[in-house]
């Protein structure tokens, strides 16, 4: 089974596409006006083993806050139509990553339920010209439109560009640990009630 996917997203804000294959090699391409969102998101592709694309135009002229959580609301629509009915997944992945000083771990759900503690602090407010702040967006418009369980914590680390690299990193490899099929599962819903 293919399990690849679409979504187009579009409001006053934003217009935002997204294509991906939870099968892929990790391959991406992405145009969003957001150079270092690229480079996380590119984190999230190679890591996880995701063939991810992205396009965004947003009201950058305001902030990022619109295009960054919307971008986030469309990836995570985007996994939702790819995993479809989640028969044969794993469903619980985590992972941690180091960068140097820097040590996050994330730990994913597919359990149909959104929530988030995300337990992530930045030194700076911005890297580069990218506002730390909105990693907490688009995080939470990725959970509440994949319908995950996401707990997401730093445990040390005073570079915020180590920071957010080690959290996107560890969020692909997370991912691709809850996606993959368990073969002992093969077909059937890795859950006791029978839904998710």
């Amino acid at each position: 089974m293919q399990r690849k996917a679409e979504v187009e997203r579009n409001t006053l804000e934003t217009r935002i596409k997204v294509e991906l294959d939870l099968d892929g090699n990790g391959r991406s391409a992405f145009d969003t006006g957001l150079p270092f969102l690229e480079h996380m998101l590119d984190q999230v592709a190679r890591h996880g083993l995701i063939d991810l694309q992205v396009t965004a135009q947003g009201d950058l002229h305001i902030d990022g806050h619109h295009t960054v959580e919307d971008i986030g609301i469309a990836l995570g629509q985007t996994v939702a139509k790819a995993v479809g009915d989640k028969k044969g997944i794993r469903r619980y992945g985590h992972a941690y990553v180091p960068l140097d000083e820097a040590l996050s771990r994330v730990v994913i759900d597919f359990s149909g339920r959104p929530g988030m503690t995300f337990n992530v602090t930045f030194p700076g407010a911005r890297i580069g010209t990218f506002d730390t702040e909105l990693f907490h967006e688009f995080f939470q418009g990725f959970v509440n439109h994949a319908g995950i369980t996401l707990h997401a914590d730093c445990l040390r680390g005073n570079n915020s560009h180590h920071i957010a690299e080690t959290l996107f990193k560890a969020f692909g490899r997370a991912l691709r640990a809850a996606l993959e099929p368990d073969l002992r599962m093969a077909g059937e819903l890795p859950s006791t009630k029978g839904a998710l």
